[in-house]
C-alpha cells in the first residue's frame, strides 16, 4: 500500500488480503454441503462452510472498522460505502420482489388466468388483526427508537445512543418470538400448497432479515458504549439503521397484502 507521503488519490487501497478466498471457500462448502444434505447426506460440510463464514465476517469487519480507526477512509471513501451500502438494499428489495411476485401471480386473475379463489379452499389463515397487527405495531416502533439512536449519535449522546439501540435490538427479538409463536398455532405447513408456500417464503425470509439487522444493532450497541462511533464518523451505525428501516418497510408491504389482503374476504373477492 501506498504510503501518505508518496499517495497522490484520495482513495485507500487495502493491504493484500486472505479474507476474500476464505469466504469463497467457506461459500462452496455451504454450497456442496446444502446440496449433499438435501440429498440425505450428512450436515457436517454445510455446518463446517457456515462456521469459516462466519469467522470471515468478523475478521473482515474488524479489518475494516481498523481502518476508519486509523484514518483510512478519506471523504470518497465514505460516499463510496455508503453507496455500497444502498445498492445492498436495493438488491434486498428485488429479492422481496421476487416473493411478492409469487404471491399475485398465484392470486390475481390478471397476472394468471388460471388462478382460483384466495386464499385457497380449506385453507385457515392467520387473522391480520392478531399477532400481525401486533408484530406491525412493534416494527413501527422500533423504527422510531433507532431514529431517535441515530439522531442522538449525531448529537454525540453515547449514553442515549446505546440505551436506544438496545431498545431497538429488544424490539426486534420480540418481533421474532411473536413470530415463531404464530408458525406453532398456524393451521398450515409449507408444504400444504400455494399459499402456505408463499406465506412462509415471504415472511420466513422477512424474519430471517429482522435476526439478521437485529444482529448488527446488537454490535453496534456494543461498538457505541465503547465509544467507536463519532457524530461526524458512523458509517456502521448508519448502515444497520437503514438496514433495520428496510426490514420495517418490507414488513409494513406484508402485513397489508399478505396479512390483510390476501387472508381477507376482500380478497376473496378480487382474486375470485
Amino acid at each position: 500500500m501506498a504510503t501518505e507521503a508518496t499517495k497522490t488519490h484520495p482513495w485507500h487501497v487495502p493491504e493484500p488480503s486472505a479474507w476474500p478466498i476464505i469466504g469463497t471457500i467457506s461459500a462452496f462448502l455451504m454450497a456442496v454441503g446444502g446440496i449433499w444434505f438435501m440429498h440425505e447426506g450428512p450436515i457436517y460440510l454445510f455446518a463446517l462452510g457456515l462456521l469459516i463464514l462466519l469467522y470471515t465476517f468478523f475478521g473482515w469487519w474488524r479489518q475494516c472498522i481498523k481502518e476508519a480507526h486509523d484514518d483510512e477512509h478519506s471523504a470518497p471513501v465514505k460516499t463510496g460505502l455508503r453507496v455500497g451500502v444502498i445498492l445492498f438494499i436495493v438488491s434486498e428489495v428485488m429479492f422481496f420482489f421476487a416473493f411478492f411476485w409469487a404471491f399475485f401471480h398465484s392470486s390475481l386473475p390478471i397476472l394468471n388466468l388460471v388462478a382460483g379463489p384466495w386464499p385457497p379452499e380449506g385453507i385457515e389463515v392467520i387473522p391480520a388483526w392478531g399477532i400481525p397487527l401486533l408484530n406491525t405495531l412493534i416494527l413501527l416502533t422500533s423504527s422510531a427508537t433507532i431514529t431517535y439512536a441515530h439522531h442522538a449519535l449525531v448529537d454525540g449522546d453515547r449514553s442515549k445512543t446505546v440505551l436506544w439501540t438496545w431498545i431497538t435490538v429488544i424490539l426486534g427479538f420480540i418481533f421474532l418470538g411473536f413470530q415463531i409463536h404464530e408458525y406453532a398455532e398456524a393451521a398450515f405447513g409449507l408444504s400444504d400448497g400455494i399459499y402456505p408456500s408463499t406465506f412462509y417464503l415471504a415472511t420466513g425470509f422477512h424474519g430471517f432479515h429482522v435476526f439478521v439487522g437485529a444482529c448488527f444493532l446488537t454490535v453496534c450497541a456494543i461498538r457505541a458504549g465503547k465509544g467507536h462511533f463519532k457524530p461526524d464518523q458512523h458509517i456502521g451505525f448508519e448502515a444497520a439503521a437503514w438496514y433495520w428501516h428496510f426490514v420495517d418497510v418490507v414488513w409494513v408491504f406484508l402485513f397489508i397484502n399478505v396479512y390483510f389482503w390476501g387472508a381477507s374476504s376482500f380478497g376473496h373477492i378480487v382474486a375470485g
